[in-house]
C-alpha cells in the first residue's frame, strides 16, 4: 500500500449489524459510497424496509437479531449464496442502560438489566465472531466492534451500559488473540455521536427513548465540553471504520481506538473559565 493512499472498500463484502439506524448506517451508507458491497443485519424490521428503500440492491438488508443463532446462521447463509465469501464483521448494534443510578434501581432492575443489555451488546458480538468465524478466516477478513469512552471514563453510561463497553474492549483483545494472523479484530470507542438512535432499555421501560430525543441539548454542552468542539455525525466515523475494516490495515490488531474528539482531556485548572461558558440548558 502507498502511504497517503485513500481508503477504498473496493472488492470487499462487509456485514454491519445494527445497520438499520445511527452509526451503523451512517457507516452503511459511507461504506457503500467507498465500493463496498454491504449486508446489514438488523432486529427492527421497519428499518430493514426503510434500508431497501434507501439502497436497493446496492445493500443487502436481512432480518435478524445478534443473540440468535439461528438468526446469525441464516445470515451467513444468505451472504454465501449471494456472494461466496466475507471481508468485514463491523458491529454496531447497542442499547442504553437508561443512565439510571444504582441507588435508582432495584435489585431485580439489575438482574434484567444485565441480561438485556450484555445481551446485546456483549453476546451478540461473541455470536457473531463465531458464526461467520470461518467465512473471515477464509478471506484474511477483519472484525471491528463498536466500544464507548463509557469504558474508560464514568458519567457515559449506567453500570451496566459502562460494564458491557468495557467487555467489548476486552473481547476484542482476546478475540485478536486467538484469530491471529488471518483475522485482524479492533474496535471504535466514540464518545459522541450526532443523529444517534441509541434506545433504551426494555427492562426500564424505556425502549421508545432515543438519545436523539435530546439532541440539541447533548450537542451543545458535548461541544462545550470537548476541546474539538465538535459532535460528530455517524458518516463521519466512516474513513476510521472502514481502515480497521480494509485489507489496507496490517499494522493494528487488538487494539480499540479512542474516537473522542478529546473529550478525555477534561479542564481541570481552566474548569473555571469553561464554566463561564456553559450552555444553559
Amino acid at each position: 500500500m502507498n502511504v497517503g493512499q485513500p481508503v477504498t472498500l473496493d472488492d470487499h463484502v462487509v456485514l454491519v449489524t445494527g445497520g438499520g439506524s445511527g452509526l451503523g448506517l451512517g457507516l452503511t451508507r459511507y461504506f457503500t459510497d467507498i465500493g463496498a458491497q454491504v449486508i446489514v443485519l438488523e432486529y427492527d424490521v421497519n428499518k430493514v424496509k426503510a434500508l431497501q428503500a434507501e439502497f436497493g440492491d446496492r445493500v443487502l438488508a436481512v432480518v435478524g437479531d445478534v443473540r440468535s443463532v439461528a438468526d446469525l446462521q441464516h445470515c451467513r447463509d444468505v451472504i454465501v449464496e449471494r456472494f461466496g465469501r466475507l471481508s468485514a464483521v463491523v458491529g454496531t448494534q447497542g442499547i442504553s442502560d437508561g443512565v439510571v443510578r444504582v441507588e435508582d434501581m432495584t435489585a431485580e432492575h439489575i438482574d434484567a438489566l444485565f441480561d438485556e443489555v450484555f445481551g446485546v451488546n456483549v453476546k451478540g458480538y461473541m455470536l457473531t465472531a463465531k458464526v461467520f468465524l470461518e467465512l473471515l478466516r477464509a478471506d484474511r477478513g477483519a472484525i471491528v466492534l463498536t466500544a464507548s469512552q463509557a469504558a474508560y471514563a464514568a458519567d457515559g453510561g449506567g453500570i451496566v451500559y459502562t460494564a458491557s463497553k468495557g467487555a467489548v474492549t476486552s473481547l476484542v483483545n482476546q478475540l485478536s488473540f486467538e484469530f491471529a494472523p488471518e483475522i485482524r479484530v479492533n474496535a471504535v470507542a466514540p464518545t459522541g455521536i450526532g443523529k444517534s438512535e441509541l434506545r433504551g432499555p426494555e427492562t426500564l421501560h424505556l425502549q421508545d427513548s432515543k438519545q436523539s430525543d435530546s439532541a440539541d441539548v447533548f450537542r451543545e454542552q458535548f461541544e462545550w465540553l470537548a476541546p474539538m468542539q465538535h459532535l460528530p455525525d455517524p458518516e463521519e466515523y466512516g474513513p476510521l471504520y472502514a481502515f480497521l475494516a480494509s485489507r489496507q490495515n496490517q499494522i493494528m490488531t487488538g487494539q480499540t481506538v479512542i474516537a473522542d474528539q478529546g473529550a478525555l482531556n477534561r479542564a481541570l485548572i481552566s474548569m473555571g473559565d469553561l464554566i463561564k461558558r456553559m450552555p444553559k440548558a
